[in-house]
């Protein structure tokens, strides 16, 4: 399409002031999602884009949207759908980092558990771009807080997860609001029946595409298993955690009462572990976020949503406590580390009954994944 002619990012279109932004930042290559997806973008075409989270997707859209800006007009010209509240801050904070540039620029995240009052005072003041969970979005037009009438551009981020979460009756009515001639871009990492009728339903002609992950940044990640019978789950965890080199380290359980306990019983022996899951105050949650990217915190305990679309360079562990329901889950949740071409680790927890799982995700992944020896109390005392 036209990944040949886009290896760097000045061949790609994009205005100058986002231009300067790359050039401070210091990106020079596009990935494949970015160098396909951004001149279809900039052309108006609608996007049909499969590709997990790690592949760059949010710059792939948000450079080109930002690059066609009319910055005078006030009304939301740009909405982006995201499953999640953490998603959908960290969308947000992408936008505001490559508008740098933009005068007068302003985007607004608007998530549940937020007050309204904030929200509306801004939607007033002028937004050019509102990045937010569905039910929260729902809730401002309906109240007429949030008016579509100018939006020239949608982009719906994970529309998989939004799918899995319950949102997408909320997604189609969002759709069904939005002027006719808007363009859509669709990203998922995976393409189930319901996301391919939305976009046959509401997408116009669009261009097609699938990115692949690459061996190379699986081969970033190092993944290991521990068969977790006999030994207590949270001895075997113990030692691990004395034994291996970490810098910062997400722990995966499936219950949110499960980090909250799991947490606290880590702070008891002795590791600066916090819970992360959906009952946590947002405040509170961002706090602890900034935390772990500072170095404050090194190890968060949470549930695959609250995790959902972190991105924090400096986790180089990645440990599934409990086995992950699903392959999906599986990749999104090792995804957490190996970033910014940094190394990683992901260790995973299997009972006995879990095997079939455990071949499930080797078969998802084309990677076999090694059996960890589990450190001798002798070679942690040495350390």
């Amino acid at each position: 399409m036209t990944t040949e002619s886009a290896s760097t990012f000045d061949q790609l279109g994009l205005s100058a002031p986002v231009m300067k932004v790359l050039n401070d930042v210091g990106y020079e290559t596009p990935s494949p999602i970015q160098a396909e997806t951004i001149p279809l973008l900039l052309e108006g075409r609608d996007v049909l884009g499969q590709a997990q989270t790690g592949t760059g997707k949010t710059a792939a859209f948000a450079l080109p949207v930002l690059s066609k800006l009319d910055i005078k007009q006030k009304d939301p010209q740009v909405m982006v759908l995201a499953p999640t509240r953490e998603l959908a801050i960290q969308v947000a904070e992408a936008f505001q980092k490559y508008a740098t540039h933009i005068k007068g620029f302003h985007v607004l995240p608007v998530y549940g558990g937020q007050e309204y009052g904030g929200q509306i005072r801004a939607l007033k003041r002028g937004v050019h771009v509102v990045v937010g969970t569905p039910g929260r979005v729902m809730d401002h037009m309906r109240k007429g807080t949030l008016k579509l009438s100018n939006l020239s551009t949608l982009v719906l981020d994970e529309a998989d997860e939004m799918l899995r979460m319950g949102f997408i009756d909320d997604v189609e009515w969002i759709l069904e609001q939005t002027p006719e001639n808007r363009q859509i871009a669709l990203f998922s990492a995976t393409m189930p029946h319901q996301v391919r009728r939305i976009a046959n339903q509401h997408l116009n002609n669009p261009a097609h595409i699938t990115i692949k992950v690459t061996k190379a940044s699986a081969s970033l990640i190092r993944q290991r298993f521990w068969p977790v019978s006999g030994m207590h789950k949270l001895d075997a965890l113990t030692r691990i955690l004395e034994a291996e080199t970490f810098d910062g380290m997400i722990i995966f359980v499936r219950t949110r009462i499960s980090t909250i306990e799991l947490a606290e019983k880590l702070s008891a022996r002795g590791f600066a572990a916090t819970a992360l899951n959906g009952d946590i105050p947002q405040k509170q949650r961002e706090r602890t976020i900034e935390h772990l990217k500072k170095g404050k915190l090194d190890i968060l305990v949470a549930t695959d949503v609250a995790a959902r679309g972190l991105d924090v360079d400096r986790v180089s562990h990645v440990i599934n406590y409990d086995i992950p329901y699903d392959t999906e889950a599986y990749i999104h949740r090792i995804g957490r580390t190996g970033r910014a071409g940094r190394q990683g680790d992901a260790i995973l927890f299997v009972a006995p009954r879990e095997r079939r799982i455990l071949s499930a995700i080797e078969k998802a992944t084309s990677k076999k994944i090694e059996m960890m020896e589990l450190p001798s109390t002798k070679l942690i005392n040495d350390k």
